[in-house]
């Protein structure tokens, strides 16, 4: 069994509230735990209005399925207009 973790670092170049923020991050889990099957939260920066800190989880029996995934997650996230990738770790347990 393999385990991998996505955590992203990121701006909001639109955030000017908290409900601006909100609204990015939430656009963002839907869209990466629709479209890939991970879970997906905010885990960090929470009460800052211009970054936040995502994570994306997977589990599977094949490490390199899971480093495709977490590699289309990643590039997911740097498409988004909105925001700007600080900084972006991919870790296996």
């Amino acid at each position: 069994m393999h385990v991998a973790a996505l955590t992203v670092e990121l701006e909001i170049t639109d955030g000017r509230t908290l409900k601006d923020k909100r609204q990015v991050v939430r656009s963002l889990l839907d869209r990466i735990r629709g479209r890939f099957n991970v879970s997906a939260a905010e885990v960090g920066r929470n009460d800052s209005v211009r970054y936040a800190e995502l994570a994306a989880v997977a589990v599977s029996n094949d490490r390199t399925h899971l480093d495709q995934v977490m590699s289309k997650v990643a590039n997911l996230i740097e498409g988004e207009p909105r925001v700007a990738v600080v900084t972006r770790e991919l870790e296996f347990l």
